[in-house]
C-alpha cells in the first residue's frame, strides 16, 4: 500500500469515526430532550393532582450516610437514589458523605434524565422513565412509601 492510499484510508476512518460520534451526540440530545418534556409533564401534573412534594435527601456514595439538600420534590424510585424537584429538574442523590456534608448539607447538581432509568446497570433491572413517572402520579405518594 503506497503512502498515498495509507493517508487516505486514514481521513476515510477518521470522517466515519467522527460521523459516528456526531449521530450518537445527536441521538443523546434527542433523548435527553424527551425525557425533560416528560420530566416537566410530571411536575405539571403532580402539582394538578396535588401530590406533595417531600424534602429529597441525598444518600453517600457507600449507602450508609444521608444529607441534607436544599430540594424539595419526589422520589421516583425506593431506593430513593433519584427524583425530581419542584423546578422539573432531575437528581441523582448520590453524593461523596463525610463530616462536613452532614453538618452543612449537599446540594446535588440535577443531571439530564434518562429515558430509561437502570439501563446498563450491572442488575440487569431497567424501567422506562415514563413508566416510573406514571407510577408515582397513580399511587398519589412518592416512589419511597409506594408499596409497587
Amino acid at each position: 500500500m503506497s503512502e498515498p492510499d495509507g493517508r487516505t484510508w486514514r481521513d476515510q476512518q477518521r470522517q466515519a469515526v467522527r460521523a459516528h460520534a456526531d449521530a450518537d451526540a445527536r441521538r443523546r440530545a434527542a433523548e435527553q430532550a424527551e425525557a425533560a418534556k416528560l420530566v416537566a409533564w410530571f411536575v405539571a401534573e403532580a402539582t394538578r393532582r396535588g401530590l406533595p412534594p417531600t424534602r429529597l435527601v441525598a444518600r453517600g456514595y457507600d449507602g450508609r450516610g444521608r444529607y441534607r439538600t436544599g430540594l424539595t420534590g419526589w422520589y421516583v424510585d425506593r431506593a430513593e437514589t433519584r427524583a425530581v424537584d419542584v423546578d422539573g429538574r432531575f437528581h441523582l442523590l448520590n453524593v461523596p458523605g463525610g463530616l462536613r456534608a452532614l453538618l452543612f448539607g449537599v446540594e446535588p447538581q440535577p443531571s439530564p434524565a434518562p429515558l430509561v432509568v437502570g439501563a446498563g446497570g450491572r442488575d440487569g433491572e431497567s424501567i422506562p422513565l415514563r413508566t416510573l413517572l406514571t407510577r408515582l402520579l397513580d399511587s398519589g405518594t412518592d416512589a419511597s412509601r409506594s408499596t409497587t
